[in-house]
């Protein structure tokens, strides 16, 4: 178990009941503990340090009073509440509501809410990308938890870096937390088909691109692809991380599916507070919960929901938060035997509103069952499988499939390794096309972003449809940030064409919301040296999924020289969080978290033995 994330000032105070209102405050600021296991709990947890322990705590009373507070409220336990409300943020619009109804619960339980603000990341509103200031809200997350007094913590989070960024600081500040999902927003409707944001903003705009449809329907349709508040409505990054949380065990059992502007979401947020005054009481830390049987079932998940790539990367942050790192290799093993069960886009049909009316995790968790370590510890003191047996009845239902009827024989995510990716790759294959994963071409190499934009869409690039696009220098130091421009668009003379896919390789991520045959997360990057950095206009690559192969037909002498004539000079930041993420910044690998932030020792692997 980790050590605790800092000691504890007031660990030699308790507090009294509110027997006498006149005397209580002065009484618990100077009540001191005869037992060496006794920890304080409520207000007298974490106290400012003014050298007299006893003043702190009677300086820190008589502030809360000023908000109007009585030493009967003073007296429970404190149920602290991160406020990620944002108007940059509107997948976290319903916030207002999901705080009320948290604090509700938590008063129905007899604890006390405090809510504080944190950082706020939206996926569309941070540039040059998200991923940058992820690590960011998860100090934010830690310190603020670490320098505020409260027993346990309610992490409200929804868009695709908060809920990773808040599991990494929870993970490390080592107290009782429970996370609650903002939920997914509602589908729209254009021309009478059902849209959703992300995937069918990508399909909108390829077709625009492609000059398939005009401006005027470009415009209509991007008035319905967002049709409230919430998280995007298909298997993105931030819908794999709600299921992701659930099956770590981090949340109510059925928090990840229910639609943002809905009773069922109010529901959870309210039982959600119920919850942390348990956990507070039960003094239930986030390590007995966060195990390497739990990020094992978290990783089933990942693969049979067809998730985000992205969700790879978070929970490796937030594994290496517990000391584990996580084993991609053994991974993909797993991933041969964990068949894609949801049938949700991008690789499938559906909606997330779909999923929860199919009956959310418990109906993918049954259909798993077999596949799940079902003594893993939950955050309600009972066990996974405990949970499961309380799960309502199955019904028929097409969303979510059986082992024996997937809709996708493997896990929706592979590993790639060669000469192109030392240290890894991957590909979402339950989102590719059968006839490109197996697939030699010439690479067209585009050296970064910029590059990228001003040839793309040239009617001079030299491309054909066999090709292979290589985009460099977009991974965690290259951009910085390891933005989501690996979902390459397709060249404008061959969209135009008609060409709908190709073979695109780079450092980079994409959004979950896309599909394609992109290989991504080739590591090491290019801007630390990695083969990518080498590649030139011409040199042949092999892609194998069934062989989990990514090559470069050059050879090692080639490859030697190539480097002796041009060496890298990694990225660097005059001043500020952009100096300290450059350097810091972890690979893919590894979660792409600051190095400093991992504990000093590493405990083990997952997946551990046996895969």
């Amino acid at each position: 178990m980790p050590a605790a994330r800092h000691p504890d000032p007031a660990s030699l105070f308790v507090p009294v009941s509110a027997t006498n209102a006149a005397t209580n405050a002065t009484t618990n600021a100077t009540t001191t503990s005869t037992s060496p296991t006794t920890s304080a709990i409520g207000l007298a947890k974490g106290l400012t340090n003014y050298g007299d322990t006893g003043f702190s705590l009677f300086l820190r009373k008589a502030f809360i009073k000023g908000a109007g507070y009585t030493d009967a409220a003073l007296d429970k336990p404190v149920i602290a509440i991160t406020n990620t409300a944002s108007a940059y943020n509107p997948c976290h619009g319903n916030m207002p509501q999901l705080l009320e109804a948290v604090k509700r619960g938590v008063l129905f339980a007899g604890g006390l809410p405090m809510d504080f603000p944190t950082i706020s990341i939206h996926e569309s509103f941070a540039q040059p990308t998200s991923m940058l200031t992820r690590n960011l809200m998860a100090m934010d997350t830690e310190e603020m938890i670490a320098a505020q007094p409260m027993d346990s913590v309610v992490l409200i989070g929804g868009c695709d870096k908060t809920v990773p960024a808040q599991l990494m600081g929870a993970a490390s500040a080592g107290i009782p937390a429970i996370q609650l999902i903002t939920g997914a927003m509602l589908t729209g409707s254009h021309r009478g088909e059902r849209v959703g944001a992300c995937t069918d903003c990508r399909r909108y705009w390829g077709r625009f691109r492609a000059g398939e449809i005009d401006a005027a329907e470009i415009a209509a349709v991007n008035n319905q692809l967002v049709a409230s508040v919430g998280t995007c409505s298909v298997m993105g990054t931030a819908s794999t991380m709600a299921c992701i949380a659930e099956a770590l065990g981090m949340t109510v059992p059925g928090g990840a599916s229910p639609p943002a502007v809905s009773a069922d979401r109010m529901r959870v947020a309210e039982q959600t507070g119920t919850l942390a005054v348990q956990l507070a009481r039960q003094r239930l830390t986030i390590d007995k919960v966060l195990t390497a049987k739990a990020f094992e079932n978290a990783m089933r998940v990942l693969l049979a929901i067809g998730g985000s790539t992205n969700g790879i990367i978070h929970l490796t942050a937030i594994a290496g938060r517990m000391g584990f790192e996580v084993d991609l290799a053994a991974l993909d093993r797993m991933g041969r035997e964990t068949p894609v069960l949801l049938d949700l886009k991008p690789s499938g049909q559906h909606y997330m509103t779909d999923f929860h009316d199919a009956g959310g995790m418990a109906t993918l968790l049954r259909a798993l069952k077999p596949l799940l370590h079902l003594d893993a510890m939950t955050v309600t003191g009972r066990s996974l499988g405990e949970e499961m047996a309380d799960h309502p009845a199955p019904f028929a239902q097409r969303v979510v499939r059986t082992l024996s009827d997937p809709i996708y024989p493997q896990g929706g995510i592979a590993v790639l390794r060669g000469n192109l990716a030392p240290t890894g790759a991957i590909i979402k294959q339950s989102a590719a096309d059968a006839g490109l994963m197996e697939h030699e071409g010439r690479a067209v190499v585009f050296e970064n972003g910029q590059d990228m934009a001003e040839r793309i869409d040239s009617d001079d690039l030299d491309i054909s449809a066999d090709d292979i696009i290589v985009l460099k220098n977009i991974g965690p130091k290259g951009a910085p940030g390891m933005p989501e421009a690996g979902y390459i668009p397709i060249p404008l003379k061959l969209a135009r064409a008609g060409v709908k896919d190709i073979v695109r390789i780079s450092d980079g991520r994409m959004s979950g919301t896309a599909a394609g045959t992109i290989v991504l997360h080739v590591s090491p990057e290019a801007a630390v040296g990695g083969p990518l950095a080498w590649v030139q206009n011409g040199d042949r690559i092999r892609l194998s999924v069934a062989g989990r192969r990514l090559d470069l037909q050059v050879s090692d002498e080639e490859l030697a020289r190539r480097r002796a004539a041009s060496p890298v000079v990694e990225p660097s930041a005059p001043r500020g969080y952009r100096k300290l993420y450059l350097q810091s910044v972890l690979q893919a690998g590894e979660g792409v978290d600051f190095d400093f932030l991992r504990p000093p020792v590493m405990r083990g692997k997952v997946p551990g033995a046996g895969f």
